[in-house]
């Protein structure tokens, strides 16, 4: 019998990243990478348990929180999803249900805290099935994995059918492709020297020991100051050299007019992509961007749901798919946007950092390297050298190249002395910080 889920925990994690910088853009100057933190126990005699969270970045934690804990009714009591089925049916539960989709529908926070706990209980699943996510995804027969996604609003682009034939046409490569990830792994790009608080010392220092660390694409946040940007670009490119990619990211900053001119005076240094140049939300802002400056464009770590991906990718608005593992409705919604951009034939280069995003989103980009597109051209995930170091399971790269995790699950459990010291308000991080502020006040 399937065991049942007797326990669910809700945590409001936070660590103050701020304090030195680290994940600052033009549109986020003082990030606290945050998890509000879900867990899944069960009855099972070995104690096995799920794990998963939404990312934010420090104020709003406790609104997340909140919002996971309204969705206790929903799978406290249940017998655990273990199969694609219960997956699937948790997914449809949580979305569909009327007085809390109200709040989207289908997006923003309730829709967040929707991914966390179906993100959880897919870490439950492939725990029990003694096997990383991607390798439990990628054993499923293409029947299943059509059955676990929400073609509700798909079908003018994607239908099951369709996708049913995307996922057939990768089958009999699953077995080769898994065996290649598994010795060498996928590829990877850093943002670590790139945040806009660095100086233009550290940016040097940590570009070359990124170069040196097998990188093949750097990334560097853009969007305050135009004349910054131009000298930290060129910066940037003297120290790398022509061969190494540059990305830039401007977090949403710009209208498109300022885009624009903001991206023609950057283009002479090559920049290989420009990231959320406007609003994740205008898919014609996109559009114009995408058209109207001779840089790539790439998007989608706000993009709210699998509807603005379907969208972006039909008005051509987007060279880059960027998943992000803790936006949308967990592993179910990132099927669908997958699905969609090998429908669309556009790469998907997820969106990490954070805290715990490398260690969830390196199980979607491997499963759509195994099963669903079959290619690593083009292809890339994002790294951040920051806080793994909390995690039981964290990510390993080597050669600039995330390893194929190996142990079971989703890669998301923090170890329990890093819950404990950095609950908010409560936990010791925090308080040490109340008693400096008291101090110097």
């Amino acid at each position: 019998m399937s065991p049942t889920v007797t326990g669910f925990e809700v945590h409001d994690i936070r660590f103050p990243t701020s304090e030195q910088l680290d994940g600052s853009d033009a549109m986020n100057p003082d990030p606290d990478y945050s998890a509000a933190y879900v867990v899944l126990s069960t009855d099972a005699p070995d104690g096995v348990a799920g794990h998963g969270f939404c990312f934010t970045i420090g104020r709003g934690n406790e609104v997340v929180a909140a919002a996971i804990e309204a969705l206790r009714p929903y799978v406290e009591g249940r017998p655990a999803p273990l199969t694609a089925a219960g997956l699937a049916a948790l997914h449809r539960d949580l979305t569909h249900d009327s007085q809390l989709r109200w709040l989207g529908p289908e997006k923003g926070v309730m829709h967040m805290a929707a991914g966390a706990v179906i993100n959880a209980a897919w870490d439950l699943a492939a725990t029990v099935a003694g096997k990383p996510v991607w390798e439990f995804l990628a054993g499923m027969t293409p029947e299943e994995l059509v059955s676990l996604v929400d073609f509700r609003y798909l079908t003018d682009a994607l239908t099951p059918g369709e996708a049913l034939g995307i996922l057939r046409a990768a089958e009999p490569g699953r077995a080769e492709r898994s065996a290649l990830l598994r010795a060498d792994g996928y590829p990877a790009y850093t943002t670590s020297p790139g945040w806009l608080g660095y100086s233009d010392e550290k940016l040097v220092r940590l570009a070359k020991e990124a170069v040196a660390a097998g990188f093949g694409q750097i990334k560097l946040k853009v969007g305050a100051d135009l004349g910054d940007d131009v000298r930290r670009m060129k910066l940037a490119r003297a120290t790398v050299g022509p061969d190494i990619r540059v990305a830039v990211d401007a977090n949403q900053r710009w209208d498109v007019a300022e885009a624009l001119r903001w991206m023609e005076a950057l283009a002479p240094c090559d920049p290989h992509w420009i990231e959320e140049p406007t609003s994740p939300d205008d898919i014609l802002g996109h559009a114009a961007v995408r058209s109207g400056q001779p840089v790539k464009v790439a998007t989608g770590e706000h993009v709210a749901n699998r509807v603005v991906f379907k969208q972006l990718l039909q008005a051509g608005a987007v060279d880059f798919v960027q998943i992000d593992a803790a936006r949308v409705a967990g592993v179910n919604e990132n099927l669908a946007i997958l699905l969609l951009a090998a429908k669309f034939g556009v790469p998907v280069c997820p969106h990490a950092g954070g805290v715990g995003l490398c260690e969830l989103v390196q199980h979607l980009a491997m499963f759509d390297y195994v099963a669903v597109s079959g290619s690593q051209d083009d292809r890339v995930i994002e790294y951040v050298d920051h806080l793994h170091e909390h995690f039981t399971d964290p990510v390993v790269i080597e050669d600039g190249r995330y390893l194929a995790p190996r142990a079971p699950g989703f890669s998301a459990r923090m170890h329990p002395a890093s819950l404990a010291a950095h609950r908010y308000p409560d936990g010791p991080v925090w308080q040490a910080r109340r008693t400096t502020e008291e101090v110097n006040s």
